[in-house]
């Protein structure tokens, strides 16, 4: 399957160390050796890059790696294929426009029997299930709340029951973020970390390569990771339970809830 990175922080902060690692696992340290692609918020822009070759060898990839854009919302995916063909159009993340922002989404999983009817208002490009069950998403949020951007909590529980009509169709880890908050399905596997003062030294699993965040940070900086499984050796990380969404602003939890886990065999245990 893909793997999933997320980044979200109340201030700008460039995600250099964590891609060093992520990146490594698409063709090198693992074999998600179809695609990658990485969304950066600025302010209400998207940089965004996508490559259909793998990561580990991708000279863009490698441009992200030594590239320091500030963000506080991004989101990388590293793929293996299960459906559509390996193309640039089928490399997440995916993005739409939706209330004059910009939505970004990644999916690790897949997702059987997923059929919606979408009414025009937001078409996959490509062939993948991932992009489908985005479009209906966002769909189903149009409909819901016609032009007017929703508050914290009806926006959360839309997506809540969203996905938990998805959830009985298959593997469906995903990341969402309009460049405010960013919202995380853990179906089987996820993994988050906030890391604030005091900041610590982190080890990378994936490259020899450490950082001291002491010398890159404030005091006031928090940001939390989310990533399919532990990108660092000598930190504590959080499981996310198999079933349960998540949202994140400003760096922190907000609030969560469960949803439906994927299927038991995919469920593994993260150091």
């Amino acid at each position: 399957m893909c793997q999933l990175l997320g980044m979200n922080c109340n201030v700008p902060t460039d995600i250099c160390f964590s891609f060093s690692g992520f990146k490594a696992r698409g063709g090198r340290t693992d074999v998600h050796q179809d695609g990658w692609g990485i969304a950066f918020f600025e302010g209400k822009g998207v940089r965004q890059f996508l490559d259909p070759l793998p990561s580990a060898h991708s000279p863009v990839a490698e441009l992200v790696r030594n590239y320091p854009i500030k963000s506080t919302n991004v989101i990388a995916h590293i793929r293996k294929a299960t459906q559509g063909v390996v193309s640039l159009e089928n490399t997440h993340p995916f993005m739409r426009e939706l209330w004059g922002s910009y939505w970004v989404f990644a999916h690790n999983g897949n997702i059987l029997n997923f059929d919606p009817v979408l009414d025009g208002t937001f078409r996959p490009v490509g062939n993948t299930d991932s992009e489908k069950a985005f479009c209906w998403i966002m769909q189903g949020l149009q409909k819901k709340f016609g032009d007017v951007f929703p508050d914290q909590d009806k926006l959360f529980s839309t997506i809540h029951e969203l996905t938990l009509q998805i959830g009985p169709h298959g593997e469906f880890n995903f990341l969402l973020t309009n460049g405010d908050y960013l919202i995380a399905h853990a179906s089987t596997n996820l993994t988050y970390i906030v890391r604030k003062a005091p900041f610590l030294t982190a080890e990378l699993k994936d490259e020899d390569l450490t950082v001291d965040f002491n010398s890159v940070t404030t005091p006031l900086d928090r940001v939390a990771i989310i990533a399919t499984a532990p990108l660092t050796n000598n930190e504590q990380w959080t499981n996310m339970k198999p079933g349960s969404l998540w949202i994140f602003r400003d760096g922190q939890v907000l609030d969560s809830r469960d949803t439906i886990p994927g299927p038991a065999e995919k469920i593994k245990a993260c150091p």
